[in-house]
């Protein structure tokens, strides 16, 4: 089986392309291909499928074999996968995929017939503790108390297609003990679908430094529905303006937000190599 390997800020998939998702037991490929010694290695395994409803259609498995609903980086590798590889042309510039949870639509910059970045719109946040969801009784979940290892963390929890909490820290993130409180987080009872935790400070009303843990992966380079669920959470306490330079890891992503619509990501995909996954 062919794949292809891309990453995006450093948040790495391995592509494959199928024309059924029922055929295999994809969960169990995605823990196989995506170990980072013994397989290929990568943040998550993206299944490339046809749609009815738009240009490609894209399935996320996370390196632990759980399915996810989207990935801002992911879906920008994507776009310059299907344009690159001729499954799908862009009108206008414009490539719509296809995601568990909807239709995104995203706009590419070509040069000389390569996609040199991608503009996406992540859809509109989702503040209804049922819709993130988040165990929770106000809308938008501002400040929601968590008690976690003998902690409490005030968080602000949305949905950007996928879980989120975004806990604001006045220290650098490098210093934050990620490593231990994540995994703690993705699996508090008040998130019954396990969830993304991003910390993240506020350097200045157009940037912010982000880390985050992903459920089913931990600590990933960048994370792009995690920027934008930082953003969001940000102007929603009143910090940043509509638009933000989100530093990681892994590189600087720009989000923009109007405080009412579409969330859009801004970034660089590019490809890492290929290779053959022996069958069996």
């Amino acid at each position: 089986m062919r794949f292809i390997k891309m990453q995006g800020t450093g948040n790495d998939f391995l592509f494959v392309e199928a024309r059924d998702s029922g055929e295999r037991d994809w969960e169990a490929l995605s823990r196989a291909i995506c170990d980072r010694r013994y397989g290929a290695g990568a943040d998550g395994l993206i299944v490339v499928l046809p749609s009815e409803r738009a240009d490609v259609r894209m399935r996320l498995f996370n390196a632990d074999g759980s399915e996810a609903e989207v990935s801002g980086n992911g879906v920008r590798c994507l776009v310059k996968y299907a344009i690159e590889r001729s499954l799908a042309t862009p009108t206008d510039g414009r490539l719509r995929i296809e995601a568990v949870h909807g239709v995104l639509e995203a706009e590419a910059s070509m040069k000389g017939g390569k996609v040199t970045g991608v503009r996406l719109s992540m859809g509109p946040p989702r503040f209804a503790p049922n819709e993130v969801p988040v165990v929770a009784e106000m809308e938008p979940v501002i400040d929601f108390p968590l008690e976690v290892g003998g902690q409490r963390l005030a968080v602000t929890s949305l949905s950007i297609g996928n879980p989120h909490a975004v806990l604001f820290v006045e220290e650098p993130v490098e210093s934050y003990p990620l490593e231990s409180i994540g995994p703690k987080v993705e699996r508090h009872a008040a998130f019954p679908e396990r969830v993304n935790f991003g910390v993240a400070q506020v350097q200045a009303p157009q940037r912010m430094a982000l880390r985050v843990w992903e459920r089913g992966v931990g600590e990933t380079l960048a994370c792009g529905s995690g920027c934008c669920a930082a953003m969001v959470a940000a102007r929603l306490h009143g910090r940043v303006g509509g638009r933000v330079e989100m530093e990681q890891p892994g590189g600087v992503l720009t989000v923009e937000w109007d405080g009412q619509g579409d969330v859009y990501l801004s970034g660089p995909a590019e490809f890492v190599f290929e290779g053959e996954w022996p069958e069996g």
